[in-house]
Formats: C-alpha cells, structure tokens, sequence
C-alpha cells in the first residue's frame, strides 16, 4: 500500500534535520513541544493515580473500622427489639455479616493525662464478621475481652498518648453524671487495658477503644446494643442496599452506608481530584500551542517548498494535510512518551518516593496529617484515556491555523525571490 506524499513529507519535516542554523531552531522549538507535551501527560497522570490510591487507601483503612451500613435509633438509645431486628437485616442476600454494638463516647484518664474516645461495645465472637480489623484482633486481642472483667482494647496512638501498655490501668469517666446526696458527680470505672491495635488510619486509632458489650451497656446503663453493623458482598452497592434494606426492617430505625458517614472527605477528594485535572490539562494545552510558534515557523521556512508543491499539483487541502501530520505527530509522539513515563513512575511510585525521601531526609507523608504514611498510588483506565485524548485532540488543534495559513499561500509571491 503506498503511503501518501502528505504524510510522508509532515513526517520528514518533523524530523528536520540541522543544516541551517533556522532548520535547528525550529527543530529545538519542536522538540521542546514535544517535550512539555509529555511532561505535562505524565504529570496529569501521576497525580491522578496518586489521588486515586489515597482515596482507596484511606477508604480501604476506614471500612477496617467502619462497617458498611450501620442501623441505629433516632435518639441514640437502645434498640427496642435487637433479635428481630437482626434477623430481618440477614435475610437480605447482599448482607453477609450483622453484629451488635453500642456506640458512647468518655474520657479515659491516667493521671494528669485526659482524652476524649470514642468508646465502641462489641461482641468478640460477631465482631469479626463485620470488619477486617475485628477479623485480624480475633484470634488474639478480641478474646481477652470478658463480660465482667471490664478490658479495653485501645488504638495505638491513643495508648501512646496516655502513655498505656497491655496490663495498666485506666479510668473511664463517662458522660451522664450520677446523682447523690452531694449533688451529681460523673461516674467512673477503671479499666485494664488487654490489647492494643493499629488499624493504618491514625483519626480511629487516636480515639477509638473497644469494650465489651455487656460491660458498655452496664457502665452506660443501656438495657441493649445501639446499632447494628452489616457487611455487604459489595461495597459499592451499600446506598443501593441500604435503600432496600430501609424497607425491610420494622420499627423507627435509621439506616446509613459508609459513604454518608464520610460524605463531606470523599466529596472533597472528588473536588480536588476535579479542580487537579482541570489545572494540569491546562499544562498540557499550553505545550500543545506551542505547535503554533513551530508551525508558523515552519511554514514560513519552507514557503519554497510549498510554492513547488502547489506547481506541481498539489491543492490546499494537500498542502493543509502535509503540516496537520507534522502537528500531529509531534502530539501523538509527545502523548505516548508522556504515558509512557507517567505509567512508569505511577506504577513505581512505592519505590521512588522511599528512595526520594532518603535522598532528601525528609518525610513527605505525617500519619497524623494525611492519615496514611506511604505514597499510594492506582493507575486507573477511566483517568488515563481521556487525559490522551484531551492531548491529542489538543495538539490536533494547535496545527490548524498554522496549516490553514500554509494552504493560502501564492506560488508566485513565494517564488519570487527564490
């Protein structure tokens, strides 16, 4: 199949040699094009991936707490009829685990030291049916927690704040006061610390404390849990199956999914993954208008050259085409190294940041700042198509004008000089 003349020639012009001075000039301010191009291909790429495995990573580490739906009365209080309930939340297909819990909040106080915790009653044996960290406690942390024996299990960083080990001592202040014959005074209860978790995500680990639920209930005096937590096959699904689920159970209960606990960060995650796309695509146009400058260099370099052209036969359109292929290669060109280098690093990045952050002596990642200490990163076929067609379409329509103003040109005006 022979290959047409315009492309031969937009191909041979994009690789023009150096044999003036003007010919290597419009070669640099090519290359340099081409070069932004691919920069700004592959900077678009990794943040977006990064963007993607931050939010994965830290929606991954928040349903290891979190369960994906949780049932719970308007006012807080215990369920009126926790069996029932429990039985109608697992006749529904998509639900695969359901367990108890009660939810309040105390003080725990050693000494001088206080913080607030967010205090979590389980039931050690239906916990691990629900999340991934219960899951992982189950065999060695979540056993020490006896009804009666009044054992908290603490998160790493709030244990390290009180400065706790396995076996101290703690008191729980909680919040309804009891009333006597001097007044109301807040009621305490000391605790024995039986085991310390990390769950990766530092908000839970520097508040949350696990108890059980028959001690919660008598320390809070609830007469039963406060909720239910269901685990479905698909997370994805858990709006769609909360709605369903609304339908199913009996009483005044209030349903939310995982996505609602959280709404406000991943809205947030998703602005600024927007506002990111639409700020580095505009890194990308401008080194694709830079074709412009090549181009109208280009043409009025090779004005002979069209003039000859247009002697021989060629028509504008030819003439139009022969400079779009130039353009356009210097995009498609520029688009395929720019993935080429932003899949790279994407796809290495948990190597090259370690290495990076060695080299400085710095940390570009503070747990308890960004809630997570390694740079992630998820290369995603949704992101990565269209920020290559936003290029090309791009450098497509940098070359138009350049090639119009290329089509129009007299032979006889250019040759005159000649």
């Amino acid at each position: 199949m022979q290959i047409p003349y315009e492309f031969l020639l937009g191909w041979r012009y994009t690789r023009a040699g150096r044999a003036t001075r003007r010919n290597g000039f419009i070669s640099f301010i090519s290359g340099v094009s081409m070069l932004g191009i691919a920069l700004g291909v592959a900077a678009l790429i990794v943040v977006l991936s990064v963007m993607n495995g931050f939010q994965k990573e830290v929606r991954d580490r928040m349903l290891g707490v979190l369960s994906h739906v949780e049932v719970f009365t308007p006012d807080g209080g215990a369920l009126p009829d926790p069996a029932t309930t429990l039985r109608e939340l697992r006749a529904h297909p998509e639900v695969v685990g359901a367990a108890p819990f009660i939810a309040a909040q105390g003080l725990l106080a050693r000494g001088e030291e206080m913080k607030g915790v967010l205090l979590r009653g389980i039931d050690p044996a239906q916990e691990p049916a629900v999340t991934s960290l219960a899951g992982e406690l189950a065999q060695t942390v979540l056993p020490q927690l006896q009804p009666g024996a009044f054992g908290i299990v603490l998160g790493g960083a709030l244990a390290q704040g009180l400065g706790l080990r396995v076996g101290d001592a703690v008191t729980l202040v909680a919040p309804s006061g009891q009333v006597t014959p001097a007044g109301v005074v807040p009621r305490l209860k000391q605790m024995s610390v039986v085991g310390i978790f990390d769950s990766g995500h530092y908000e839970y680990d520097s508040t949350l404390a696990f108890v059980h639920i028959d001690d919660a209930a008598r320390i809070f005096r609830l007469e039963g849990p406060t909720g239910i937590r269901l685990k479905l096959q698909d997370l994805h699904r858990a709006r769609e199956v909360t709605q369903q689920l609304a339908g199913m159970v009996s009483g005044d209960l209030l349903l939310r999914d995982w996505t609602r606990q959280n709404r406000t960060w991943f809205a947030a995650v998703q602005l600024e993954k927007r506002m990111m796309f639409i700020i580095l695509t505009l890194i990308v146009a401008v080194a694709a208008f830079n074709l412009v400058s090549t181009l109208v260099m280009t043409v009025t370099d090779k004005r002979a050259d069209i003039a000859i052209l247009r002697t021989l036969g060629a028509s504008p359109r030819s003439i139009m085409a022969i400079f779009v292929v130039q353009g356009a290669l210097v995009g498609v060109i520029g688009t395929l190294a720019g993935l080429l280098l932003g899949l790279g690093i994407a796809f290495n990045i948990d190597t090259l940041v370690p290495a990076l952050e060695s080299l400085l002596g710095t940390h570009f990642l503070p747990q308890d700042i960004y809630l997570i200490s390694r740079m992630p990163s998820e290369p995603q076929q949704g992101d990565i198509l269209p920020i290559a067609l936003i290029s090309l379409l791009l450098a497509f329509a940098a070359t138009l004008y350049p090639s119009w103003r290329a089509s129009r040109v007299n032979p006889a005006e250019a040759l005159r000089y000649e």
